[in-house]
């Protein structure tokens, strides 16, 4: 004989209690059991969590991929533009003409190989990650105490600097011993 318990539930979980005890095949009783059975035996039906746990910690590991490759292809397009518009001069007038002619070929042949990487299934940028990855897995660390840009030592943070002031045409600060030489001079 099972014990007998009485309890006070709300409105709403009452309605939903009815509309699944009409259900065939069960009963209030069963319904309260089980909820009840898994409420304090959580271990007991672990495995659909389980399940859904590891989906979605998968599901967590491939959208921080996606956000990290995300932010090194955006980081990538950013220093090729800068470089490109760094390096390039502007053209005579006369030769503007031959230069977009030049220019939409080069984009057409580029179109063309980015569909043929696209139906090959071959990802370039997955194969250069895993490329600098496996020669150099600390590139893409950051030193947050310092500030510096991904994978910068301090000795390539001083050199990121002054590369930074002398493209945005500014004269880079002198180190502190530079200061001190400034002052006395």
């Amino acid at each position: 004989m099972k014990p007998k318990l009485s309890a006070y539930v709300s409105d709403s979980v009452a309605q939903r209690l009815e509309l699944a005890a009409r259900r065939p095949g069960t009963n209030k009783s069963a319904i309260v059991d089980a909820a009840l059975d898994r409420f304090l035996n959580p271990e007991r039906d672990a495995s659909g969590d389980a399940a859904l746990i590891r989906r979605l910690d998968r599901m967590s590991r491939q959208l921080d991929r996606a956000d990290r490759d995300l932010s090194i292809m955006a980081e990538t397009i950013a220093l090729f533009v800068r470089y490109y518009l760094t390096i390039t001069p502007p053209l005579p007038a006369g030769d503007q003409d031959a230069a977009r002619a030049l220019g939409r070929e080069r984009f057409e042949m580029f179109v063309a190989q980015v569909g043929k990487r696209i139906a090959s299934g071959g990802r370039l940028v997955a194969d250069v990650m895993e490329q600098v990855s496996t020669s150099n897995p600390d590139l893409f660390m950051r030193h947050l105490e310092e500030g510096a840009p991904l994978g910068a030592g301090e000795a390539q943070t001083t050199t990121t600097e002054s590369r930074s002031h002398h493209a945005a045409g500014q004269q880079p600060e002198p180190s502190p011993a530079g200061r001190e030489e400034v002052g006395n001079v």
